[in-house]
């Protein structure tokens, strides 16, 4: 029994730990026409996955600093499997 236990012990911690994907809510402003870069890593050397323009929901999941910039990991909010780094400098409240 203390075998079966601890497996499934894992796999509950697992669940919830990819539950709480969700993040703060944010749009981007302030790109106009040059659209907000979606990449993939946090600072300009990753590549870029698409651009977002002003208006866009995103989900913040975290913010990290490289080089002075604030890069937030973020998924779209209308496609939560989109997933990458924008400039924090463009990330507003709704």
């Amino acid at each position: 029994m203390r075998h079966i236990a601890l497996p499934a012990l894992f796999a509950v911690l697992f669940v919830a730990g990819c539950a709480s994907g969700v993040g703060e809510r944010a749009v981007v402003e302030g790109a106009g026409a040059e659209l907000l870069k979606l990449r993939a890593g946090p600072g300009l050397g990753y590549n870029i996955i698409l651009g977002l323009p002003d208006g866009t929901i995103v989900s913040r999941r975290g913010c990290v600093t490289e080089v002075g910039q604030r890069w937030c990991r973020v998924s779209l909010f209308s496609a939560p499997n989109v997933t990458g780094y924008v400039s924090a400098d463009y990330l507003s409240r709704p």
